[in-house]
């Protein structure tokens, strides 16, 4: 409760100085528009639906490519790990397409799939599974040997060590690299939109620029920050505190 406490006043906070910035009139309005005009461009994209269609559009989308990362990077990310020439040859490639910018994957995108959905899923996918992959690989690498010998001593082989030995031993890596998956599929998610002429939050972030609409490019980033904090509090953060729970890292109230 005091932490939520502590950061909506530092919201506000940041916000009066917003109106502060605004009333000195350094910038033009249209520029630089105040809280009070922004919250008025939300009130009217929930009240036109566009926003909600936006957000609707959007969150189907980072559901299905964010699940795919999530399912490819695990399963590549055990593969890697549980051999050493892959380890040597397709972990140095990951590491290195892990490099490129989600934007990078854009013209490929466009050429294989022409401006579709599954274009806007493909960059999604490419920003974010790599990510999965690699900490799902430095998960199950960190993992002690000792874990696996008194598993194996106990009788567990096969998927019965993987199931309740190596996977349960990994997840501190495992989570860390969903969270931060999930982050680079949602920008990817928005960079694509952005490019592409399709509905979706990115598309309405584009809008308010082509119409040099501060008011609403300031509004739709709002609402951008707030499902990514609201995802991070509600799923992430609650997994991490089970798991340092579970480990023995904190202690229950």
């Amino acid at each position: 409760m005091k932490k939520t406490i502590r950061q909506l006043a530092f919201y506000l906070w940041l916000i009066a100085i917003w109106q502060v910035v605004c009333d000195l009139k350094i910038w033009p309005p249209y520029l630089f528009p105040s809280p009070g005009n922004v919250l008025e461009a939300l009130q009217a994209g929930f009240a036109d639906r566009s926003l909600v269609i936006g957000i609707g559009i959007s969150m189907k989308r980072i559901a299905l490519g964010y699940g795919l990362s999530v399912v490819l990077g695990i399963g590549l990310g055990f593969l890697i790990a549980a051999s050493e020439f892959l380890e040597a040859t397709l972990g140095g490639l990951v590491l290195s397409l892990q490099s490129l910018p989600s934007l990078c994957w854009l013209p490929l995108a466009v050429l294989w799939f022409g401006l579709s959905e599954k274009a806007i899923i493909f960059v999604v996918v490419m920003g974010s599974f790599l990510a999965v992959t690699i900490n799902t690989q430095a998960g199950v690498r960190h993992v002690p040997r000792i874990y696996l010998m008194a598993g194996r001593n106990l009788g567990a082989e096969g998927a019965r060590l993987f199931a309740h030995v190596l996977l349960p031993a990994s997840l501190p890596h495992l989570v860390s690299g969903l969270k931060q998956g999930w982050a680079f599929a949602w920008r990817s998610l928005i960079s694509g939109e952005m490019i592409f002429v399709s509905l979706g939050l990115g598309h309405l972030l584009m809008m308010g620029r082509d119409l040099n609409d501060m008011n609403q490019v300031l509004a739709v980033m709002a609402v951008i920050m707030a499902i990514g904090q609201i995802v991070d509090r509600l799923v992430f953060e609650r997994l991490e505190s089970r798991i340092r729970l579970k480990w023995g890292l904190t202690v229950s109230a």
